[in-house]
């Protein structure tokens, strides 16, 4: 099977009857929206049997007014620049920040904050939210080290406190 009738099995097994498959640099519009799946580094299984045989994708979701990047999980690549040269600037990113230690073993799937900085600049994002921490303990870093570390990698890397936000769990962001 190649990578996207592997994913679209599994999801019609699981009852899904509109699935639509993509692969890294392909577009689709889905109800005036464009969404475009973009390659990020990360591993895949999604089932015992198999390793790295589907792809991982990141996602653009472009109305034509407000282009928005998320990244889901991964490790740090060039190929952010790559994204944000082809596809930005991006009002709104989602990166992740948590679940990154030990290095020796999660930097190729989960980047730390000062590689969410980098990858907020890559993009050229306007704004950024910090995803992917503190819902439970999956690494060795505290679960409240990602906010602390991020704050200080943003403000090192001279970018204001509205650029690249976290919110606290039941927080909302009301996006103007």
């Amino acid at each position: 099977a190649n990578r996207g009738e592997l994913v679209g099995a599994l999801d019609a097994e699981r009852g899904a009857s509109l699935v639509t498959e993509l692969n890294w640099w392909e577009e689709r519009d889905a109800g005036g929206l464009k969404v475009t799946a973009v390659p990020i580094h990360h591993w895949s299984k999604r089932t015992f049997f198999e390793r790295n045989d589907t792809l991982w994708a990141g996602w653009i979701i472009d109305s034509g007014s407000f282009r928005f990047f998320f990244a889901g999980d991964t490790g740090y690549s060039a190929v952010f620049r790559d994204i944000g040269e082809r596809y930005g600037p991006f009002d709104l990113a989602a990166i992740p920040i948590g679940a990154y230690e030990p290095r020796w073993f999660m930097q190729y799937q989960h980047v730390n904050p000062e590689e969410a900085v980098r990858i907020h600049r890559d993009l050229g994002a306007k704004q950024s939210l910090g995803i992917h921490w503190g819902t439970f303990i999956l690494t060795d870093e505290p679960p409240d080290e990602p906010p602390r570390r991020l704050h200080e990698a943003a403000r090192s890397a001279g970018l204001g406190p509205e650029e690249f936000r976290v919110l606290m769990h039941g927080e909302t962001w009301r996006l103007d």
